[in-house]
Formats: C-alpha cells, sequence, structure tokens
C-alpha cells in the first residue's frame, strides 16, 4: 500500500507534469508564430508526452487505490527574446523534473515501497534521454542563431530529437497514450 506522503507527492508530480505539458505547447506556439515548424512539430510532440506521463501516474494511483487529485497546471512563459531562450527553459525544465522524479524515488525508497520505486525507475530513464537530448537541441539551436536557424528546421526534418515517447516498456497511462 501507497503511503499519503508518497500518494500526496505524486499528485503534485502529477500538476508538474501537466505545467510541463502546458510550457511546451507554449513554446510549440511561439516557434509556428516564427514560423519555424519543426521546431514547433518538435515541441507539440514534447507536449503531449509529457501529459502522457500525467496519465502514467494517475493510472499508477487508481491501480494502488489511491485517491487521484488533478492540481492546476502553472501558467507558462509565452513569450521569448530570443529563439534560443524556450529551448534553455524547456533544458531548465527537464532538469527539474528530474529532482522532482529523483525525490520521488527517494521518497519511494525511504517508506519500503518497492512498487512505487519500481514505477519510478522508468521515469528516471526517460528524464535521463530528455535532459541529453533537450541539451542537445539546445546546442544545436545555439550554433544556429540568427539567419542559419533554418538549419535546425531542416536538421530537425531529418533526425527526430529524443523517443518521442514509444518506449514500449513504458508505463500504462489512464485513457491510453496519445
Amino acid at each position: 500500500m501507497t503511503s499519503e506522503q508518497f500518494t500526496e507527492a505524486l499528485n503534485e508530480q502529477i500538476g508538474h507534469e501537466f505545467s510541463a505539458s502546458q510550457q511546451y505547447i507554449a513554446i510549440a506556439v511561439y516557434y509556428d508564430a516564427e514560423t519555424l515548424p519543426q521546431l514547433a512539430s518538435h515541441f507539440f510532440r514534447q507536449a503531449v508526452e509529457e501529459r502522457n506521463h500525467a496519465m502514467m501516474m494517475v493510472q499508477y494511483l487508481l491501480d494502488a487505490e489511491e485517491e487521484v487529485v488533478i492540481p492546476g497546471a502553472t501558467a507558462p512563459q509565452t513569450e521569448f527574446g530570443s529563439v534560443i531562450e524556450p529551448v534553455e527553459l524547456a533544458l531548465a525544465q527537464e532538469r527539474r523534473v528530474t529532482d522532482q522524479i529523483s525525490a520521488l524515488t527517494e521518497l519511494a525508497r525511504e517508506e519500503s515501497d518497492y512498487q512505487a520505486e519500481q514505477f519510478l525507475q522508468w521515469f528516471l530513464k526517460e528524464q535521463l534521454e530528455e535532459t541529453s537530448s533537450m541539451s542537445d537541441l539546445l546546442s544545436i539551436v545555439t550554433r544556429a542563431v540568427g539567419p542559419n536557424i533554418l538549419l535546425v528546421e531542416e536538421y530537425l526534418a531529418r533526425i527526430q530529437i529524443g523517443d518521442g515517447g514509444d518506449d514500449t516498456g513504458a508505463p500504462e497511462a489512464a485513457g491510453g497514450t496519445l
């Protein structure tokens, strides 16, 4: 049985995941308005992936017969001073989520909740991939800033950064993944 403290923390994380999804939508909209469709498409996919992560956590709580509380999402940043800023924000967000998942794992371990700890192992692996791929994207965008930003568009048209959320070992998402 999952502890009340872990259930509360996981419900809070659901809110963080939905907030991350909203932030990625805001970033995608920014890039779309800048006529950078590949960057926009990348971040729209990231938004869906974050939504799916939240729904995986919802399903875990449902399976554990724990209360599910869907907290409100934090309002996203919608204005950026350059094409680099959204990717910098995304990388910072992925690092923050990694810290949050690590803290949840530590809490599960402290409470000897081995099922919760096992559930979170997938998210730890996913966060390593997410942080690495966002760091790569930041390097690419930084090198291509200015008139060369279209090289990022060309690159993203050829190479998909990240796994796109297609991990067959991923936990089940409530309502299914999008």
